[in-house]
């Protein structure tokens, strides 16, 4: 019995690492986006992220949790998000930033589906 549940623990840990090595896959091959090529807002939004505010929304620059793993791992509390405004919206919208240490952020124009990183 004890070596059947062994057994059981062991491929069912084997058939999870393709599905991490994809996740560590995906996050090495984030795609790039340069500054000139984000929208006009999110241009604004990273130089308000640079001043360090003021922000226009209560939930900018709280912690995002990378629930996702899209993003590189790195301790909680690492990774803050900053809301880009969509012209004509109401509400925050989709469109995000995602920083870490300045100058590390992620463009996300999908509500965290994908990321791009910012290149200076």
């Amino acid at each position: 019995m004890r070596r059947a549940v062994q057994w059981l623990l062991l491929s069912g840990l084997l058939l999870c690492l393709p599905f991490a090595q994809a996740r560590d896959q995906q996050v090495d091959t984030l795609a790039v986006v340069s500054v000139a090529q984000l929208p006009a807002e999110a241009r604004d939004t990273l130089q308000l992220i640079e001043r360090g505010g003021p922000f226009p929304y209560a939930r900018d620059g709280i912690e995002f949790k990378n629930r996702e793993r899209i993003l590189p791992a790195q301790p909680r509390g690492y990774y803050h998000e900053y809301t880009v405004p969509t012209p004509g919206m109401k509400h925050r919208g989709a469109r995000r930033i995602v920083c870490g240490n300045l100058p590390e952020c992620y463009y996300s124009a999908d509500h965290y589906r994908s990321f791009r990183r910012i290149q200076e």
